[in-house]
């Protein structure tokens, strides 16, 4: 080595070992160690563009071919996932429409917060209001403040009602004092007058409208706040 060589090697520094040694037209590289991003993105680049040597230009285009590869593995399976999604909610809508005639066949009877007992539908307040309050809201949704009318429909809002709470029924004497009337204008049946609990009606406080209480009814003042029960006819569900 002469002495414009050996300047050349020290002007490399200690900390870039990577020298090549020449021998005809074959290349070796010697002391490699961590290289810098752009000294690794160049070598690379020489050897992929057919300045190293084979073997590792082969290298070089099979790691393109595995990550070429990979990203296409990676696609496809995207491209399966949302096509399964697709597949799942064209599933799900056909079937909607098939049950769509049956679902608009289904006949409810009453309104989803109310009661169905013997043909009628009943509400039971959350709330409470006077008395003439109470017919106004039961007349608002189309139905009436209860008027009972048979032995079998009393059973049933007497226990109901007792759960809730008083409550008003369509019966009052505001017309005629001592004579009970429901809001439809019928007479209070004398099989009825048995369900007065002891002593009632007494009307003690000028006590004109009639309640649940307990295991029977009572008179009291029509301003008094409570409960109310409305009543309206069934919907017929007959098959088409």
């Amino acid at each position: 080595m002469n002495e414009s060589e050996e300047g050349r090697v020290q002007q490399l520094g200690p900390l870039d070992e990577e020298y090549l040694i020449t021998s005809g037209t074959r290349y070796s590289i010697k002391g490699f160690r961590f290289q810098p991003p752009y000294v690794l993105k160049r070598t690379a680049g020489h050897l992929c563009h057919g300045q190293g040597p084979f073997l590792l230009q082969l290298f070089c285009v099979t790691l393109s071919a595995i990550i070429l590869l990979a990203v296409l593995v990676k696609v496809s399976s995207i491209a399966n996932f949302q096509g399964q999604e697709q597949v799942k909610k064209e599933k799900i809508y056909q079937e909607m429409t098939q049950l769509k005639p049956q679902i608009n066949s289904l006949c409810r009877p009453c309104p989803w917060d109310w009661i169905h007992f013997q043909g009628n539908c009943y509400y039971f307040s959350n709330i409470q209001q006077n008395w003439h309050k109470s017919v106004a809201a039961c007349r608002e949704v189309g139905a009436q403040l209860v008027v009972i009318k048979s032995h079998d429909e009393q059973s049933f809002l007497q226990k109901t009602s007792k759960e809730k709470g008083y409550t008003w029924m369509g019966l009052s004497d505001l017309k005629h004092e001592g004579m009970w009337h429901w809001l439809d204008g019928s007479h209070l049946l004398f099989s009825f007058m048995k369900y007065w609990n002891k002593g009632e009606p007494n009307n003690q406080w000028e006590e004109d409208c009639a309640e649940f209480r307990d295991d029977g009814w009572n008179d009291v003042p029509c301003t008094v706040d409570k409960y109310w029960i409305c009543k309206k006819s069934a919907v017929s569900c007959t098959k088409k």
